[in-house]
């Protein structure tokens, strides 16, 4: 079986960290797919895991009232798809639907919060990475609301 190490490397989240890191992690991986429609998980589930997106395009979608579902926002290659898998209670805020064939490295939280824990340099580095995903999550919905408010 081929190892993961250079999808790892490759992926643009991951871009930078060391060789011995990378390693380090790989074991915490693994390589998966969803079908269109597939979900990846529900809201109040546990999160467990946290995704590497290496193609495919995924629906982030909530359950309104009124409204009925709701996609809040679309996640593609290259982005990461999860944080709650880090924070307790560690449980899923909102569903996350494949809207066609996803391929992505699915990370075991428990395993990857352990590997931070172990090597503090890799856990602020996984940090760091992780708070400028949220840093452009926020500014996305940003945006989303000044459309919809038609603000300025």
């Amino acid at each position: 079986m081929e190892s993961l190490e250079p999808i790892l490397k490759e992926h643009q989240f991951l871009k930078g960290l060391a060789e011995d890191q990378i390693r380090f992690i790989v074991g915490c991986a693994r390589n998966i797919r969803y079908d269109p429609n597939q979900f990846l998980f529900r809201e109040g589930e546990e999160a467990s895991t946290f995704h590497l997106i290496r193609g495919g395009k995924i629906a982030l979608e909530n359950f309104i009232p009124g409204k009925g579902v709701v996609q809040v926002e679309t996640i593609v290659e290259g982005d990461v798809l999860g944080w709650s898998w880090l924070y307790p209670p560690h449980r899923r805020s909102n569903d996350a639907r494949a809207l066609d064939p996803v391929r992505a490295i699915a990370f075991d939280g428990a395993c990857l919060r352990k590997k931070c824990e172990e090597d503090h340099d890799l856990g602020y580095a996984i940090m760091k990475r992780l708070l400028y995903q949220i840093l452009q999550r926020l500014e996305r919905v940003r945006m989303q609301r000044l459309d919809v408010y038609k603000v300025g």
